[in-house]
């Protein structure tokens, strides 16, 4: 095959769902990665050039952050088959596109503003500031995943239904998801902290 031939094929994730979604935050588009690809698994290649993991698809760093230490620390085939039948049960159950639904959790979940500590003198400040979207993107990702394996543990309920049932409620705005909440509780402290 050559180059053109690949450049007409329609790539999709998993080989079912289309990349073509919108993202309404501004901020974030350059950030989340929507480029499709066969296989989510970049093998580390974009680890030393700076800002380079804004590059790589955003399934593949929900992917990577399912292998957190811990139960499936360094699984990346477990954690594949984990996203792709959380994508299919998302699908099933609200019948929409599930990459249009990650979108929409990532942007809805996403803290704005967080505390950081300076030091003055000997005496230590804490201080709101504004949260880069680089840096948007790791947090609620990372809070999505902690609320998934955070319910499904010594539970009946497998971590694919528990990181489907995440995404629906954070996308949906819903303040039963874990990172909702770990964002409002974020900000209400950032503006205590002004």
């Amino acid at each position: 095959m050559d180059s053109y031939e690949l450049s007409n094929l329609d790539l999709k994730i998993f080989g079912k769902w289309d990349t073509k979604v919108e993202i309404r935050d501004p901020s974030l588009k350059k950030y989340i990665s929507l480029v499709p690809v066969y296989l989510p698994h970049s093998g580390g290649r974009h680890e030393h050039r700076r800002f380079g993991k804004a590059r790589v698809s955003v399934v593949e760093r929900l992917i990577n952050e399912l292998m957190r230490p811990g139960k499936n620390k360094g699984k990346k085939i477990l954690a594949y088959n984990i996203v792709k039948a959380t994508f299919e049960l998302v699908q099933a159950r609200t019948g929409q596109n599930p990459l249009q639904i990650l979108v929409r959790a990532i942007e809805n979940s996403a803290p704005r503003e967080e505390v950081t500590r300076i030091m003055y003198g000997g005496i230590v400040y804490y201080v709101a500031v504004d949260v880069s979207p680089q840096r948007r993107v790791d947090i609620v990702l990372r809070n999505l995943v902690d609320g998934a394996r955070a319910s499904s543990f010594n539970n009946p309920k497998p971590i694919e239904e528990a990181l489907a049932d995440e995404l629906i409620a954070a996308a949906s705005g819903d303040s039963r998801s874990f990172a909702i909440r770990k964002k409002e509780e974020t900000e209400r402290i950032a503006l205590s902290s002004r």
